[in-house]
């Protein structure tokens, strides 16, 4: 089945572009250390709200040149009352590519030195400039990234289980049980979920680390959001379970556990798959508002959302539009997500596709 439905993903034309595009994210994820110029520690406060970095590949004599760039000087402007940023052309900084640079522990394990490129000991290369405490924006995009566009699978691993079991058991045993047990869903799905997630993540210890955080905001997501899934699953398994095969398993003595997970829940497979695929975007976007609220993934640790508070401010969207960076990879993200769930739709529900 999962075979036949990436074949039938990979004809559409949409989705195929959002599969590459997301294969694409998740590997310079995975490759971040390597890819990124500075580690996520790396910061310069002498360099704060730096421009990016200029790469010139021809030099002053109109000849071509291996690609260097030159450090930025920082200066007062006592005319305007504000920081300006100028060239130092009294001397290049070649850029290495495959050279070694700060040290980092590949996938937290493998002590490396190497990086995709990087240049001389005191050279600076900033491709999406620094934030305002003197950061490389380009690195840190990808260290916040692993934090964004995983918190999504990592809820769905605990939502979807309590949902699957919780709606199994409910539409299999009905009468007052399964009216109880919806009585409850429904008093969880009227939580204004967004609210809760402000007040629960305010309330949090502030002597927490980020990993802590991302792991309470993980369990949040997924216990305030279980209970919508798990009334689907219960109207599905309230006809499922009337079919020949669950009532040839009754006859055969076959425990209620054994028959609600291995003939009943199974056939929900196809809603799930779509679920999943619908469900990741939503839980990006509550970790980047979360974060952008200052309730979510705390400094110095980067994630798209705390990346994305810097913008905010006015002058910063129009002097440094290089801050907007991390809300444009949100967009991309999250309309790739979209696009692959709705083709998942499609082929696993034709009628919705006419409908």
């Amino acid at each position: 089945m999962i075979k036949d439905l990436l074949k039938q993903l990979w004809k559409d034309k949409f989705a195929r572009l959002a599969m590459v595009v997301l294969a694409l994210i998740y590997l310079s994820l995975l490759f971040a250390d390597f890819i990124s110029p500075y580690t996520k520690d790396f910061s310069d406060r002498t360099m704060a709200y730096v421009p990016p970095s200029k790469i010139f590949t021809i030099d002053e004599h109109g000849k071509f040149s291996k690609p260097y760039t030159y450090n930025y000087v920082r200066s007062f402007d006592s005319v305007k009352l504000e920081i300006t940023y100028s060239l130092d052309r009294t001397q290049k900084h070649y850029i290495k590519f495959f050279a070694i640079g700060q040290p980092y522990k590949f996938l937290g394990l493998i002590p490396m030195k190497r990086h995709l490129f990087t240049t001389d000991n005191t050279g600076r290369i900033y491709l999406l400039g620094t934030d305002i405490n003197g950061r490389d924006v380009f690195s840190r995009l990808f260290f916040g990234g692993r934090i964004s566009m995983t918190i999504g699978f990592l809820a769905l691993f605990v939502l979807f289980p309590i949902g699957l079991l919780y709606g199994g058991i409910s539409g299999y045993f009905g009468g007052k049980i399964d009216a109880v047990m919806m009585r409850f869903a429904e008093s969880i799905m009227s939580i204004p979920s967004f609210y809760l997630l402000i007040i629960l993540a305010s309330v949090l210890p502030s002597g927490m680390t980020s990993t802590q955080r991302f792991l309470l905001i993980v369990i949040i997501l997924a216990l305030i959001g279980w209970a919508g899934f798990a009334r689907v699953i219960r109207g599905m398994v309230l006809s499922i379970k009337t079919q020949e095969y669950v009532q040839a398993a009754q006859a055969i003595g076959a425990s209620k556990l054994r028959i609600i997970i291995k003939h009943i829940l199974p056939q929900t497979t196809s809603f799930v798959i779509v679920a999943m695929t619908l469900s990741v975007p939503s839980y990006i976007l509550s970790e980047s508002g979360l974060s952008f609220l200052g309730l979510g993934i705390q400094q110095p640790d980067a994630s798209w959302g705390n990346m994305l508070k810097e913008a905010q401010e006015f002058t910063n969207i129009l002097y440094r539009p290089w801050l907007l960076t991390p809300g444009f990879l949100i967009f991309i993200s999250v309309l790739s997500f979209n696009l692959i769930g709705d083709t998942v739709r499609d082929v696993l529900d034709p009628k919705s596709k006419v409908r």
